[in-house]
């Protein structure tokens, strides 16, 4: 599906659905601006919008193919980015838990392409503020981007405050009960904090000096927007490499909690066995069909289970001394 937004500096209007075959009429004027949105689109459709602004083949087929890191490329008349949105979904499988969903632009001197797979939150309330208005649009295509990164970025915060509750419900229950769903949990959490920094890294290298010979051109007005995002990203980052400390920290002690727990059910059982093993013996040894002194007492019975009992509370004697129980 392709939508179009198109801002008339002249006549500070916004026109939609505009015919694309027009553009060199439309990006006549240098401020005028065309933001051409794609999403859930086929290789066709890619492609004739890549022959409209002239893309380079390489440019198309990072968009045609899916791209883990966050980037920026420089061609000559335009720079080409992947950033990476983040979908959060508690309830699903530990696989499933978080997915990030790739982000294309192509950033011209008036004109911005956003190429995505799905729908995207970020990207929807631009667009609809960008129906109603262009007061996004009548800044230039460098604050059109960071209206569109800015919503991406946003959108980390209430991921970031959710795992912090479940860390802090973590190391709870880790004290509680040690069971196989804290353990996944654990698991879980670590996942999704990895992926979130192999996502957010990237974006914030591109970021990282907007004055940079590896970044892009932004006008001086528009700078303290993406340094604001700058700022953002750091704050994110520093919360998840802490998140990171934090569930390793967890998982150190909910292993160590096992092991106490395992310790202590060995010793449990090592004592039970060391009773047993002479008490069986007695009991085998009077078991056996040969003639035993006392065997016509009529308290033989008996006789053997006090010694027994005897014999146990004296190993149980020695057991506490030795702060063995």
């Amino acid at each position: 599906m392709i939508k179009t937004y198109y801002y008339n500096h002249a006549e500070n209007a916004m026109y939609h659905d505009v015919d694309l075959t027009e553009k060199d009429t439309l990006l006549a004027s240098p401020d005028n601006l065309l933001w051409v949105d794609i999403y859930d689109c086929n290789e066709k459709e890619l492609h004739y919008v890549g022959e409209i602004f002239d893309f380079h083949p390489l440019a198309i087929e990072d968009c045609l193919q899916e791209n883990p890191r966050a980037k920026v490329d420089r061609y000559d008349e335009y720079n080409f980015f992947v950033f990476h949105a983040l979908r959060y979904c508690e309830d699903a499988d530990e696989d499933d838990e978080i997915t990030s969903i790739e982000l294309d632009v192509f950033l011209g001197t008036n004109y911005i392409v956003t190429i995505h797979p799905v729908a995207l939150s970020a990207v929807g309330k631009v667009a609809r503020i960008s129906r109603r208005t262009s007061q996004l649009m009548n800044r230039g295509p460098d604050y059109l981007l960071y209206s569109i990164i800015d919503n991406i970025v946003d959108d980390y915060f209430p991921i970031t405050e959710r795992l912090a509750d479940r860390i802090d419900e973590l190391e709870d229950d880790i004290f509680m009960d040690a069971d196989r769903e804290i353990n996944e949990e654990m698991l879980a959490l670590r996942t999704t904090i990895l992926l979130m920094r192999k996502v957010l890294i990237p974006q914030r290298r591109i970021f990282a000096n907007v004055n940079g010979r590896y970044s892009f051109v932004i006008r001086e007005e528009n700078k303290p927007y993406y340094l604001d995002v700058v700022d953002h990203l750091d704050r994110i980052l520093d919360s998840i490499d802490t998140y990171r400390d934090l569930v390793s920290s967890s998982m150190e002690t909910y292993y160590s909690i096992i092991t106490v727990r395992t310790n202590e059910i060995i010793r449990v059982l090592t004592i039970v066995s060391t009773i047993m093993i002479p008490l069986t013996f007695i009991t085998s040894l009077y078991g056996m069909n040969v003639k035993i002194p006392l065997q016509d007492n009529p308290y033989y019975f008996w006789y053997i289970m006090g010694g027994m009992g005897l014999l146990t509370a004296f190993m149980l004697g020695i057991f506490r001394k030795n702060r063995w129980i």
